[in-house]
């Protein structure tokens, strides 16, 4: 195999990295209610005892869990509110996904494109138009309001011709909004846990919080319909 196709294999190649390292550090078995209940005060303390490490070991964490595509985003969000403070939760939650999502939109471009296209099916060209009209614009309307599941916003961009460069920093930019929601549910789990009161994830997305994320969604929007406007032949 000649140097440029082993080229294409180098974002796959980190997939597999990062999913041994996180299943040989056993981080996948502190990541549910149950565990966190039951080792809620070793887990803080470790967090305080190896702040870098504890940093380091959630964002590769989480940014395996969005490269693989794996259910349970929301949970990781909502812990890694409950181990950090704000702003840093947020920060590590959006860097550890941003990841992900990079590495996957990689391989989404070379070596698993054919097989990642047909696994979205025709859902994918429901979203072509959107891209072609203008991708930052729509690219960040899809992180602040999910129409479409994460993974496949992280893949579809790279069928359409979308820059690794304009992919990064809108996701990077769109999921700081709900970030900050999940993480800061997740500072005020303590409380529900003293209590023994049941969790809910509805009890976060009030309509307040989805009126507000919708609201930024339909602003990303803006420039597409300020390029119709002015495209738009005078009578």
């Amino acid at each position: 195999m000649n140097k440029v196709a082993w080229k294409r294999f180098i974002p796959l190649i980190l997939i597999i990295v990062i999913m041994i390292l996180v299943y040989a550090t056993g981080l996948t078995d502190l990541i549910t209610f149950e565990q966190l209940k039951d080792n809620r005060q070793t887990l803080l303390d470790y967090v305080n005892n190896h702040p870098i490490l504890s940093a380091i070991g959630f964002m590769l964490l989480y940014a395996a869990s969005t490269a693989l595509s794996i259910p349970g985003g929301v949970f990781l969000t909502i812990f890694g509110g409950f181990l950090f403070p704000q702003p840093l939760s947020t920060i590590f939650v959006v860097i550890g996904a941003t990841i992900g999502a990079i590495i996957i939109f990689l391989v989404a471009k070379t070596a698993l494109g054919d097989i990642m296209r047909e696994k979205a099916g025709p859902v994918i060209q429901k979203m072509q138009k959107g891209f072609q009209e203008n991708a930052t614009s729509y690219l960040l309307f899809l992180r602040l309001v999910p129409l479409f599941p994460f993974w496949l916003v992280n893949i579809a961009p790279a069928f359409f011709g979308v820059s690794l460069l304009t992919f990064s920093w809108t996701t990077f930019v769109g999921i700081i909004p709900g970030a900050f929601v999940y993480t800061q549910a997740g500072a005020g789990l303590g409380s529900i846990l003293d209590t023994q009161k049941e969790f809910s994830l509805e009890g976060i997305f009030t309509w307040d919080v989805k009126i507000a994320l919708i609201a930024l969604g339909i602003f990303s929007l803006l420039p597409i319909v300020i390029k119709k406007l002015r495209t738009k032949p005078l009578k």
